[in-house]
């Protein structure tokens, strides 16, 4: 009975994942061809040509952004039980910081971090 709501959660996220999997065979392209596979812009032919360089400052911005974000998600559980635990969960978590204090020592020293 305790693990009545995981199942349900499962089995819903296994009809939705197959729902949509079968809405795409259903009604994905089934004959593609040169107009179909055009990128398609407001209904207006494009522009320009893209360009052959791309910058990803955008890309590693937001990949470190995740990145620090989700220490977050490892360090509330263990903020909210501060006081209830151990000297070892203390160390695993100044271990924890430690690490990502140097991930970002090493990301300054890179210069992933400068937007030119």
């Amino acid at each position: 009975m305790e693990f009545l709501a995981i199942i349900l959660t499962a089995i819903f996220a296994f009809i939705i994942s197959a729902g949509m999997i079968l809405a795409s065979v259903l009604f994905g392209p089934k004959k593609p061809n040169k107009i179909k596979g055009e990128p398609f812009e407001c209904g207006m032919p494009m522009a320009e040509q893209p360009k052959k360089y791309l910058n990803i400052n955008f890309y590693t911005t937001a990949i470190l952004f995740i990145v620090f974000d989700i220490e977050i998600v490892f360090l509330y559980p263990w903020a909210i039980e501060f006081k209830n635990l151990n000297l070892a969960a203390y160390y695993s978590v100044f271990v924890f910081i430690g690490v990502l204090f140097l991930a970002l020592i090493y990301l300054i020293k890179r210069e992933a971090l400068k937007w030119d």
